[in-house]
């Protein structure tokens, strides 16, 4: 009690009961944190440091290390056996579903026990170049570190180990059961390739090769993945993509620290810039020959194994508005096109948010017959147009998800039906009026009219924010709005790249391929703004 009088000398009465709240925290605070000083220190950050253990020269210690290292699990097989009249004791080990069984028995186990070799395992002559000519398998190389192996036994090769000998043997026996290769179901042509990226992430490199006999396109690999690893594939074209851009890529791959990618769209969301922006600063896509066309200009592309999408950095906004099959037409009609998706963007994100402004402040600016025939339409209706608007907006929305979620063909009369029997019982019940429900119709076309979804979802999210700055605001609102959405994107970057380039800055030569496409033949340099290597198209 004279210890609380004392402090109370000090202390105002409306703080003492905060000081002895703080009193009794602060000691509980004090010991957690040097506990968790202490773990950490004894522990040494154990969970980021690699396994370096090796290969030693017994075949049964290398085989209990190996399948501790795995885990217990009842489809990881280990089969001994011995080679040759020697009886030199041998064992390979493999998971069983990955791998294509007829090649381990007719490739692997059958030459080696039926002694077609006839050479002992001298710790001092290695073995390698014996099983390099004599097992009719593609790919064998050797390795001593026990958790490289296990990586490799778990993506589906096979480890082939002897005794006396402290090196695993590495034979590709993976048995590749991927989705055919199909047309890009996000990403619809008319003209054009038909063919996109799947699951498998060889194919899709074979697929990029297949492009044309390059020399200087590079692939690099990637062990991504703390718990479950994937491989992770960077691509670009020696000669022509800038070395600075490269090495960012290389380095937020390299920084990557989390438990597993399941799909691109982790790669994505860990390697841009700013994560708080609505607009997306990787580009995903299907199609080959966007990927192609995009490491021509000097980008640099992503693979990751398991998914179809693979990302194109870095990107401008313009080329979210831009089609392959621009360049596949002629460029009157292609660049006539383009146009007209940057109007159906405009109107994406502006439309319902002029039209409430217009209506509920500005009515004078309406010309006055459309004004009589909005006033007579509204006639009845008792919500403001702000609710109106967003009534048809979110139902749009929530039919446009439905849509996707369900089985085609139900998606497909859902969406149809959906929108028809909802907006015409909408007006006949006289909640909303026909001319909210053909601006809210014609903003839905309009962001269907863009060629990339997730920069679609972007605008989405942005009309409803123009929506309600104009509601309470007016058309000040909306300008206010474009004037904030005009200053991010001149601050947005991707890889260093700024977003509104070749607009913000202005590069005259690159506003060949921006609003229009000129022709092919006045299109004879790279853009600059990515600063390539090479900047002449040959």
């Amino acid at each position: 009690m004279q210890y609380f009088e004392m402090i109370k000398k000090f202390i105002p009465e409306t703080n003492i009961y905060v000081f002895a709240l703080i009193s009794l925290i602060a000691p509980l605070f004090i010991t957690k944190l040097i506990s968790l000083y202490n773990n950490n220190i004894q522990q040494g950050n154990g969970i980021l440091e690699e396994d370096t253990s090796v290969l030693s020269n017994n075949l049964s210690n290398n085989i209990s290390t190996i399948n501790k290292a795995i885990g217990v699990s009842h489809d990881i097989v280990t089969r001994e056996f011995v080679i040759g009249k020697e009886n030199i004791e041998a064992a390979i080990i493999f998971t069983k579903g990955l791998v294509d069984i007829n090649v381990i028995n007719n490739n692997i186990l059958e030459p080696l026990m039926l002694d077609i070799f006839e050479w002992t395992i001298d710790i001092d002559i290695s073995p390698f170049n014996h099983l390099k000519n004599s097992l009719p398998i593609s790919e064998i190389y050797e390795e001593s570190c026990i958790n490289n192996i296990t990586s490799k036994i778990l993506k589906g090769e096979t480890a082939l180990l002897f005794h006396n000998y402290d090196k695993a043997f590495i034979l590709k026996t993976c048995d590749t059961k991927a989705r055919n290769q199909e047309e890009p179901t996000t990403e619809l042509l008319v003209r054009g390739p038909r063919i996109g990226f799947n699951e498998n992430i060889m194919d899709n490199i074979a697929l990029l090769r297949k492009a044309g006999v390059n020399t200087d396109l590079r692939f690099l690999s990637y062990q991504v993945g703390k718990r479950f690893k994937k491989e992770l594939v960077i691509t670009y074209l020696n000669g022509i993509a800038n070395e600075e851009i490269v090495d960012n890529v290389i380095n937020k791959i390299k920084t990557i620290t989390i438990d597993n990618l399941p799909e691109s769209g982790y790669v994505e969301e860990l390697i841009e810039e700013n994560n708080f922006s609505l607009f997306p600063q990787v580009q995903s896509t299907e199609r080959p020959d966007r990927v192609i066309a995009a490491l021509s200009e000097g980008r640099v592309g992503i693979l990751l194994d398991g998914t179809p999408f693979v990302l194109i950095v870095p990107v401008t906004i313009n080329m979210f508005l831009q089609s392959p099959e621009d360049y596949y037409e002629r460029w009157i009609p292609s660049s006539l096109i383009r146009m007209l998706r940057y109007v159906a963007s405009f109107i994406a994100i502006f439309t319902p948010a002029l039209y409430i402004s217009f209506v509920s402040f500005h009515q004078g600016l309406i010309p006055t017959k459309l004004a009589i025939s909005i006033i007579s339409s509204r006639e009845g209706v008792p919500f403001p147009i702000l609710i109106e608007a967003l009534l048809m907006e979110v139902s749009i929305e929530i039919l446009r998800e439905a849509g996707l979620r369900l089985p085609k063909p139900i998606g497909q009369t859902i969406g149809i039906v959906g929108g028809l029997v909802i907006g015409d019982a909408a007006v006949q019940a006289g909640i909303v009026s026909p001319v909210t429900v053909i601006v809210v119709a014609l903003t839905a076309i309009s962001s269907f009219s863009l060629p990339q979804y997730n920069f679609s979802i972007s605008l989405r999210i942005l009309r409803f924010i123009a929506m309600f700055l104009a509601a309470t605001f007016g058309l000040y609102g909306v300008i206010i709005f474009f004037l904030f959405f005009s200053i991010h994107l001149v601050r947005l970057n991707s890889f260093g790249v700024p977003y509104l380039s070749p607009a913000v800055p202005y590069q005259l030569g690159d506003w060949k391929d921006l609003f229009i496409r000129l022709p092919l033949s006045a299109m004879k340099k790279r853009p600059k703004i990515i600063k390539p290597n090479d900047t002449i198209r040959k």
